[in-house]
């Protein structure tokens, strides 16, 4: 059987391969190895994003936690960060967030943190996902007053607000900001925080109904986000994922910035006032080769890592790294936050606009952003990391890997959190790149359907 966690918690389609049961088992076993070592009676906080299925979930989720005798604290419609934010701020021994982030409505997931607001590591997650496989085995059921209960709260969004705004206190005032909330989980936090801090906002896509979240909309669908901008001569354009762990800019053409080119101007900023720590960022193997350049140039130490914001974090630990994340978006500042923040990475780069006064536009051109293609191939979820066991793929990689060599370069991998394999080239020429990327996972699709 194929290993339930992925790079971001557990997903699949809600009631279909999420089902309330699996829902209720990973409570059961999440709470009972993240607190099995507490003498105290243990809490774990819960939020979801706008997704129908959220509450369905949410609830399974708590009830398998208050059976093995933790207490849940529900959050409601809260940011993926905001959880990770609270667990540490109130002492939660755990937090948990069912979202599927920039997935369509179909799908749902569950993420664990630990007390610390951090995603849990792969030992952790072995366990928990043993202790299902094994049925519970060795866990003692409470009865009567040892039974869990679920508190629920409405006030916490406020506290992650308030949190965020004063983590980067920009002022505002007299700056119109378009925002696209992709009908998740930003919808409230992210405008409240910009007309807090005296923005006038454009709010766009912030009407969720529990079906629309991400549908045309938000970081993964950036048209209308773009044509708006510049027909409100707004000064930028934000573009937050479903569950607000990430965000993509729009400058005042209607450009697209992406992750890469965020990173590069806020750590460059923060590097020039001493604020990078180790004047390093931590991205991984998908970054740009442009990033990479731009750090050079800027005497900046660039730590590559494996796909996943996980990843970035963990290295950011083991080396004192302030920033790292992800072309896709997921921005950690470590300073302020445990995990991606969209608004904090909003607030940041806001910021920086701020104290040089300058436009979106010019400060992008702090890196160029070479060519790059990137096709997915449809592909069963159980085969995607068995890719290179073909002979044709293999040798197809290798030719490619060749005739890119000393000009590009090609990376292939599985999603994470969805049944694809990703094909990536970066090259000089992008219409030959695109070619070789669509021929490419056109074959991996047909060997391995």
């Amino acid at each position: 059987m194929a290993r339930l966690f992925g790079t971001d918690g557990v997903r699949g389609i809600a009631n279909e391969e999420l089902t309330p049961t699996l829902a209720m088992q990973l409570g059961q076993a999440g709470a009972y190895v993240l607190t099995k070592e507490k003498e105290h009676k243990p809490t774990i906080m819960v939020g979801c994003d706008t997704r129908i299925s959220g509450d369905m979930l949410a609830n399974a989720l708590m009830a398998g936690a208050c059976s093995v005798g933790a207490n849940c604290i529900y959050v409601g419609v809260i940011p993926t960060p905001a959880v990770a934010f609270l667990a540490q701020k109130y002492r939660a021994d755990a937090g948990v967030v069912i979202s599927a982030s920039h997935n369509p409505v179909e799908f749902n997931g569950i993420k664990f943190f630990d007390g610390n607001g951090y995603k849990l590591p792969d030992e952790l997650e072995d366990e928990i996902e043993a202790l299902i496989r094994d049925d519970m085995d060795g866990v003692k059921f409470p009865i009567g007053p040892g039974v869990g209960k679920i508190k629920y709260r409405t006030d916490a969004r406020e506290e992650y607000i308030n949190h965020s705004i004063s983590s980067v206190p920009v002022n505002l005032n007299g700056m119109k900001i378009v925002v696209d909330c992709a009908e998740g989980a930003s919808y409230y936090t992210s405008v409240e925080a910009l007309k807090e801090l005296g923005a006038s906002v454009v709010a766009i896509h912030n009407n969720p109904d529990g079906t629309n979240i991400n549908s045309n909309c938000g970081s993964t669908h950036m048209e209308e986000l773009q044509a708006r901008v510049v027909y409100e001569k707004a000064k930028v354009g934000l573009a937050f994922d479903g569950d607000a762990d990430r965000l993509l800019a729009v400058d005042e053409n209607g450009k697209i910035v992406d992750g890469d080119q965020i990173m590069a101007i806020v750590g460059s900023h923060m590097k020039s006032r001493g604020k990078l720590k180790r004047d390093t960022i931590v991205a991984t193997v998908m970054s740009n080769l442009g990033f990479s350049l731009m750090c050079q140039k800027n005497g900046i130490t660039l730590e590559r890592t494996k796909v996943g914001d996980r990843y970035v974090l963990e290295r950011m630990k083991e080396i004192g790294a302030s920033l790292g994340g992800e072309q896709s978006g997921h921005i950690i500042f470590l300073d302020e936050n445990t995990t991606g923040d969209g608004l904090l990475s909003a607030l940041h780069l806001l910021q920086v606009m701020v104290d040089t006064g300058r436009n979106l536009s010019e400060l992008a051109q702090i890196m160029e952003v070479l060519p790059q293609a990137l096709v997915n191939a449809k592909v069963a979820n159980h085969k995607k990391d068995k890719y290179m066991e073909y002979p044709e793929i293999a040798e197809a990689i290798k030719a490619l890997d060749a005739k890119f060599a000393g000009e590009g370069r090609v990376l292939i991998r599985p999603s994470g959190t969805e049944p694809l394999v990703r094909v990536m080239i970066e090259g000089k020429d992008q219409r030959i790149i695109q070619e070789e990327a669509l021929k490419l996972a056109s074959l991996i699709q047909d060997v391995m359907f």
